[in-house]
């Protein structure tokens, strides 16, 4: 089914339609041939003119059944023809062996049942398939009708029932299960387009979210920086007002990275962090061992803007080494660095990332850490 293969939100529907149709199939054509044929066949089993012959025909229908029904779960591959011949042959062969004066009656049982088992064999077919074989199903009946010794008008109204009563509910089942089908599968796909419609919705009101949190971010990174060099509160020779201009040029680069789509995305912002230091003339070492997991931007920003900070008030040269797997990712930084209160201290962040940072002398060493929960 098309709706199976393109899966998706209404997907479900449509296999739940084609699950329950092939049931009702089979358990129609399986009831009837064990509860309806099998009794009349043993009750009649001394008049038949060949009883063996009726046996065999009701086991081959048997089988035919069964191949047809592991066909419609794709557990063997058969063509439909050779099915459908068997059944023919075995129609045949049931008007052929019947019980005098019992053409009409359960011990033609082929007559009734043939359509069943044609509708599990020709499933997802178009109706037109059905409908020849029950024409050729009562084109069999017929001149089994005219073979029969009996009053001809009334065989032949008799007989114009019969095909009527035994082609009109398999024809209407399969053309029933194709409507389903077809509706099924327009449910399918306009649920599916539904969820994209909604899918991107939320995209882009994420997105915004994002925008609008990371402007708040850039305000407060670099907005009191440049409002105090706009009004000459600041000088730009102070090394003060320097470091406070590398920390805000290293919280934007990195929150301009923070929106690339790159395979490594907490690799690539902290390299933009590291371009900028080097820019300043600080060489970085970058060490990375083992692969980063995704992770969510919040979880990124913690880890990273700490060592960002510390970064921009780096001296003389730096280390920054990131270890990762599945469970953990950590992020240290070494370097000697002015901006960064003396002793040691931690704490969680958001009770997400966990943050280190220890000073001994002129030597900073600062950490953060996420763990899976």
């Amino acid at each position: 089914m098309r709706a199976e293969r393109d899966g998706g939100p209404g997907a479900t529907v449509a296999t739940t339609v084609e699950r329950g149709g092939r049931l009702a199939a089979i358990g129609i054509a399986f009831g009837w041939h064990l509860v309806m044929n099998l009794p009349a066949i043993v009750a009649e089993w001394p008049e038949f003119r060949v009883p063996w012959a009726a046996g065999a025909g009701w086991l081959l229908y048997t089988v035919v059944g069964v191949i047809a029904a592991l066909r419609l779960y794709g557990r063997v591959r058969v063509p439909t023809t050779p099915l459908i011949a068997v059944l023919l042959l075995v129609d045949v062969l049931s008007f052929a062996t019947v019980p005098d004066g019992e053409i009409f009656a359960a011990a033609n049982w082929a007559w009734g049942t043939i359509g069943w088992f044609a509708v599990i064999v020709l499933w997802g077919r178009r109706v037109g398939a059905l409908v020849a074989v029950m024409a050729a199903n009562a084109a069999i009946a017929f001149v089994g009708v005219l073979a029969h010794n009996g009053e001809l008008a009334v065989d032949l109204s008799r007989f114009v029932m019969f095909v009527y009563g035994t082609a009109v509910l398999p024809i209407a089942l399969l053309a029933a299960m194709n409507a389903l089908r077809v509706t099924s599968e327009g449910a399918a796909a306009s649920a599916a387009a539904q969820a994209a419609v909604e899918a991107e919705r939320a995209g882009a009101v994420r997105a915004q979210h994002e925008r609008r949190e990371r402007m708040a971010i850039v305000t407060r990174a670099a907005g009191s920086v440049l409002a105090d060099l706009a009004d000459g509160r600041a000088d730009p020779g102070d090394p003060a007002v320097q470091r406070r201009c590398a920390l805000a040029a290293a919280r934007l680069r990195r929150l301009i990275a923070e929106s690339d789509d790159v395979p490594d995305p907490l690799l690539h912002e902290l390299r933009a962090c590291v371009d900028l230091a080097e820019r300043q003339g600080v060489p970085v070492e970058l060490v990375a061992v083992g692969e980063v997991p995704p992770l969510p931007i919040p979880v990124r920003r913690l880890l990273a803007e700490p060592l960002a900070a510390v970064l921009a008030s780096a001296r003389d040269w730096a280390r920054l080494t990131v270890v990762a797997d599945e469970a953990e990712v950590v992020v240290s930084l070494t370097t000697p660095a002015a901006d960064v209160p003396d002793g040691r201290s931690s704490w969680a962040v958001d009770g997400v990332v966990d943050y280190w940072y220890e000073r001994d002398e002129d030597l900073v060493w600062t950490q953060t850490r996420w763990r899976a929960a």
